[in-house]
């Protein structure tokens, strides 16, 4: 391993420019990256991530995460960024104009999660919702290991939302995936109705930050679960808000933490409904 003054080559940087931006403002820290990722980001001198229990374990998964992503080796009429997933090659066009329309990094925590948890979390032919899908990578990655998915998210990404689900999975995954619209805590029953939800899986990143609907958020959390369905999310925290909405939805679900990556400031999180309430 060793540190790299890294010159930003690709519309990737500006994924993990909020991470720079808080990491030099909490001190002084030091980005360790492999060889192979030094096309991907300009990061100050002082930049350093750093594990729980010393650093090794946490910067190791973050470098194997990081790794998967690749970029065009030549200039294209259209921008995309490249990940290698599921055993595909993934390419997903992004909108820099629109927070919902880029890749974070969470999304890329919970997609290796998945792949290399695979046994354990077990997709194929399981019915799996997205809320907040942005690109659609973590529901396309979902749906190239097995699951039948439903990506959702607002009106006005549903477009760049379909174009990389569908050309990142036909004649490739089991299920086609689908593509919904769901703005949180508006039309659920309408749009989702209970009698026919039967989620084994939610699946969220980065849904909670500064914007206004985290009470519709819980509410929709709530509808779409039955008493099995598995909630797994991905938050980083940035704000005293992200640990007050923890805090609500522990009243409402069993969490149980499990990954952390104090280097991204990232949590990876299941969930299920608490034992008593009513679906």
């Amino acid at each position: 391993m060793q540190v790299y003054r890294m010159e930003m080559k690709s519309q990737y940087s500006h994924l993990l420019t909020d991470e720079i931006m808080e990491a030099e403002a909490q001190g002084d820290l030091l980005i360790h990256l492999p060889l192979s990722l030094e096309h991907i980001l300009d990061f100050s001198p002082s930049l350093k991530i750093f594990g729980k229990n010393g650093e090794n374990e946490d910067q190791q998964v973050v470098s194997e995460i990081m790794a998967r992503c690749f970029f065009p080796s030549l200039i294209t009429t259209t921008s995309w960024e490249g990940f290698h997933f599921a055993g595909h090659e993934i390419r997903i066009t992004e909108a820099t104009d629109c927070y919902g329309a880029v890749v974070w990094p969470s999304a890329l925590v919970l997609c290796h999660f998945l792949e290399t948890n695979s046994k354990q979390y077990n997709l194929v032919d399981k019915n799996v919702i997205e809320i907040g899908a942005g690109t659609g990578l973590v529901s396309i990655v979902a749906s190239l290991l097995g699951a039948r998915v439903i990506a959702t998210d607002l009106p006005n990404l549903l477009g760049n939302l379909r174009y990389n689900v569908s050309r990142n999975t036909k004649m490739k995954c089991k299920h086609q995936p689908h593509v919904k619209e769901l703005s949180w805590g508006m039309g659920l029953e309408k749009n989702f109705p209970k009698s026919s939800n039967h989620f084994d899986y939610i699946l969220a990143t980065d849904v909670v930050y500064a914007h206004p609907f985290l009470d519709e958020l819980l509410i929709t959390f709530d509808h779409l679960c039955k008493d099995t369905t598995i909630i797994l999310w991905v938050m980083k925290f940035r704000l005293d808000k992200e640990n007050k909405f923890v805090d609500r939805f522990q009243e409402l679900f069993d969490l149980e933490e499990i990954s952390n990556f104090p280097s991204l400031n990232i949590k990876l999180y299941k969930a299920m409904k608490k034992n008593g309430r009513k679906s």
